[in-house]
C-alpha cells in the first residue's frame, strides 16, 4: 500500500476486521516510514451476471425478477414455494457454470416455460401469454391447442 502522507510503499498492519456485512475486511495501517496510521478496506471484485434481453440490451441478472414471474404464473395454482425457489436455483446455476457470466432471456424463458408445462399447464399457459407477447387470440388459442395435444399423447 502507499502511504497516503509521505507516499512510501510500505508498511505494517496493526489490526484487520472482517466488516458487519461481512462484504469487506477493514485494515488499520502504520507507514514504515512516517509511521501515520491509516485505513484501507479490501473488497471481492465481483462481475455481476448478465442476462441479454431479447432487443440487445444487457441488464443485470435479478433472481427476485424471476420468481416473481413466477409467483404471478403460479397465482392460486397448487405450485408450492419450494418448487418455484428449484425453478428459479437452476436457471441460476445454469447463470453460473456459463462461462462469459452472460444467458439470453430467450434460453431463461424457454427453460422455465419446460419446466413450468411438467408442473402445472395453466400457469405454463400464464407464463406463456407474458413471455412471448401474444399479439391476439389467435395466438394464444393456439398455444392453448398445442398444450391440450400435448397432454393426449
Amino acid at each position: 500500500m502507499t502511504c497516503p502522507f509521505c507516499g512510501h510503499r510500505e508498511d505494517k498492519v496493526i489490526d484487520s476486521r472482517e466488516s458487519k456485512e461481512g462484504d469487506s475486511i477493514r485494515r488499520r495501517r502504520q507507514c514504515l516510514a512516517c509511521e501515520r496510521r491509516f485505513t484501507t478496506y479490501e473488497r471481492c471484485d465481483e462481475v455481476p451476471y448478465m442476462v441479454i434481453k431479447k432487443d440487445g440490451r444487457r441488464e443485470k441478472f435479478d433472481r427476485q425478477k424471476v420468481l416473481n414471474g413466477l409467483l404471478r404464473a403460479c397465482e392460486k395454482r397448487p405450485v408450492s414455494m419450494g418448487t418455484l425457489a428449484n425453478l428459479v436455483d437452476e436457471v441460476e446455476s445454469v447463470l453460473l457454470e456459463s462461462p462469459d457470466r452472460e444467458l439470453a432471456t430467450t434460453l431463461i424463458g424457454e427453460r422455465l416455460m419446460e419446466r413450468l408445462k411438467a408442473l402445472d399447464k395453466i400457469a405454463y399457459v400464464r407464463f406463456a401469454s407474458v413471455y412471448r407477447d401474444f399479439q391476439d387470440v389467435e395466438e394464444f388459442l393456439s398455444e392453448l391447442k398445442n398444450v391440450m395435444l400435448s397432454r393426449k399423447v
